[in-house]
Parts: C-alpha cells; sequence; structure tokens
C-alpha cells in the first residue's frame, strides 16, 4: 500500500499529474499554516531557543530524499579536518525508543533510533542525539560533551531551535516538482524559502547562486565478510537492487552507470525490511544503499553487499561555510 502511495505521488508531484487538483484546497490550507507558525515565531508569539555553541542546520523544503545525510557527512569531517568538535542532532525518524532523546553509537540498534541515526554514528564517529524535540537534544549533548559546534541532520522548518547557518539541499534532478506545498505537491514550504537560507547545495547540476554536489557510489562493500570491491566488477551481471529510500531512482541510476542489470525491488523511504524484502530464491548478488544495510544485517548473508556514497563538494563552498561559522561564532 505504501509502495503504490509513494508512486502515485511522486506521479502527481514530480510528473505533473493532473491529480493535484484534488489536494489543492488541502494545500492551500497547509500553505497559510505554515505562514502563521513563520510569522509566530519571527514576531516571537512563539518561543525559539538559542545555544551557546553555534548550530548549523542541513535541510530541505521538500519531501523526499535530497541528499542531506551525505552532506551532513561531509560537513562533519570539514568542521574536524579545522579543528572542531562536532556533534549531531536528528530526528531519529521511525525509531521506538520508549523516552527521547536517545544517544545513538555505532552499535546502536536503528529500531529504536532510527536507520540514519544508525548510519552517521558510524561514518562520523562522533556524539549523536537524537528525539522529536531538538531543543532537547542539544540540551543533552552540552551537558554529556565537549562539542563545540552541532550539525542537525534536517530541521529546518523546526523553528523553536535558533539556528546560525542554514544550508539547504536541492535534488539538482527533480528541483522542487510542480513547485505546490503540501499534499499537492512535495514543498514544506514556498520555493522562496531558499531566499533567507545561508547556503543552496544541489544534489547534481546547480543552478545560479547554488553550489554543486555530486554524490559518488564507486563500491559495494559485503555485509557478512566485510570485503570492498569496486562497482565495476559487477558490470555484465544480474543483481537484485534494494532501495527504501526517498528517491530510489537515484540509487538505481547510479548502478546502471556500471552496466549493472537490475532486479528492481523499490521500497517506501525507512521501511521496515523483514528477511523476505532482501533475501530471494536464486544466488544473485543483493545490492542495497548503506541506510537499509543498516536495518539489514540481522538477516544478512554472503549475497548481500551495501554501496556507500561520498559527497563532493563545489571547491568554494568549504572555505565559505568555515568563513561564515567563524564569523557567526565570534558574533554571538
Amino acid at each position: 500500500m505504501k509502495s503504490w502511495l509513494t508512486r502515485f505521488f511522486n506521479n502527481v508531484w514530480y510528473g505533473n499529474g493532473w491529480q493535484c487538483v484534488l489536494f489543492l484546497p488541502v494545500s492551500w490550507v497547509f500553505s497559510q499554516l505554515v505562514k502563521i507558525r513563520r510569522f509566530a515565531y519571527d514576531h516571537a508569539w512563539k518561543q525559539s531557543q538559542s545555544f551557546p555553541v553555534p548550530i548549523i542546520v542541513v535541510g530541505n523544503i521538500s519531501v523526499g530524499g535530497s541528499g542531506k545525510t551525505p552532506l551532513v557527512i561531509w560537513v562533519v569531517e570539514l568542521l574536524k579536518s579545522a579543528g572542531y568538535r562536532p556533534a549531531i542532532i536528528s530526528r531519529g525518524y521511525k525509531g521506538k525508543a520508549g523516552s527521547w532523546p536517545q544517544q545513538v553509537r555505532i552499535d546502536s540498534d536503528p529500531i529504536i533510533v532510527g536507520d540514519e541515526a544508525v548510519l552517521l554514528a558510524r561514518r562520523c564517529k562522533c556524539p549523536i542525539a537524537v528525539g522529536p524535540d531538538r531543543r532537547a537534544a542539544i540540551d543533552a549533548l552540552l551537558q554529556h560533551t565537549d562539542c563545540d559546534v552541532i550539525v542537525s541532520d534536517d530541521g529546518l522548518q523546526h523553528y523553536a531551535m535558533q539556528r546560525d547557518i542554514e544550508i539547504a539541499v536541492v535534488d539538482g534532478v527533480r528541483r522542487y516538482g510542480n513547485h505546490r506545498l503540501l499534499p499537492a505537491g512535495p514543498l514544506r514550504e514556498p520555493v522562496s524559502r531558499l531566499d533567507n537560507v545561508d547556503f543552496v547545495v544541489s544534489n547534481g547540476v546547480a543552478d545560479r547562486g547554488e553550489y554543486a554536489m555530486l554524490v559518488k557510489g564507486l563500491v559495494a562493500r559485503n555485509l557478512v565478510s566485510d570485503k570492498v570491491q569496486g562497482l565495476e566488477r559487477f558490470n555484465g551481471q544480474t543483481v537484485h537492487a534494494v532501495c527504501g529510500i526517498g528517491n530510489p531512482e537515484r540509487f538505481f541510476a547510479g548502478l546502471k552507470k556500471f552496466g549493472i542489470t537490475l532486479i528492481e525491488h523499490a521500497y517506501p523511504d525507512h521501511h521496515p525490511f523483514n528477511k523476505k524484502d532482501v533475501c530471494f530464491d536464486d544466488d544473485l548478488p543483493v545490492l542495497m544503499t548503506e541506510k537499509d544495510a543498516v536495518k539489514c544485517q540481522r538477516f544478512q548473508c554472503q549475497q548481500h553487499w551495501f554501496v556507500p556514497v561520498q559527497a563532493d563538494l563545489n571547491k568554494h563552498f568549504a572555505p565559505r561555510l568555515l568563513a561564515l561559522l567563524e564569523k557567526r561564532k565570534d558574533h554571538g
């Protein structure tokens, strides 16, 4: 059911499906609520909390995968190389913890804290706290760690949390779809919101005023043996391609570039995988995203491989981000 709904709305939002008109009344109501909420925070009718360390938000104005997670990893690595002690906060989406916030470690259960949080813990190796109340997650990090800058994975619309730098990620291929707000379109906020962020990063080709980001997946890592081999080794082979992210077509297209024939298995973002989803009645290799592999380790087998990705940013982005961070820190 969820897969059907995902396909339906992707067609409506990105394929100019006429069905969007059915949702325009609800979309109008949603747009008014967005304006009222933003106005309330801008005029201090609702309280927004500040913090003693800089907060960098990496988010977007649309639903679905745009490339936030690879960019968060890249930003954290940049901050480390510049001598900072970064930490991360995240929503812990789909996590089933009984209380929040939760500390996340490399061995945390993704069912409890969410798949993206565990992926970030394994890749970034820095303090991470997750929970629906990002202010509480920040307070927990400040109380229990010595971090001096915090990166928020998503949270562009979490106005109860004051931020020093906003980075918006845009899908360079799908852009803003039909430019309509939910549910008639994919947008959480109007495109004009991007006029107020500090940086716009395009996952793909960049428009004027944007910074291009190339997300590359060049190797596959075996879930059982930890063996690594280049994706070109799968050239000419047929594989099962399993994907439960916001934009599975991006993952499939990346594999096809290596001459791999795919049996595609697309699932909704944050799909709760079971054994039948990734174990098939043949000996073909199974390639999946790194985020999906976090949840599939409990039924891993020798045929299972995941494809880690690495973000490559426009060369001007790093120095400008660090310079702005120093400026905002000095004026904080």
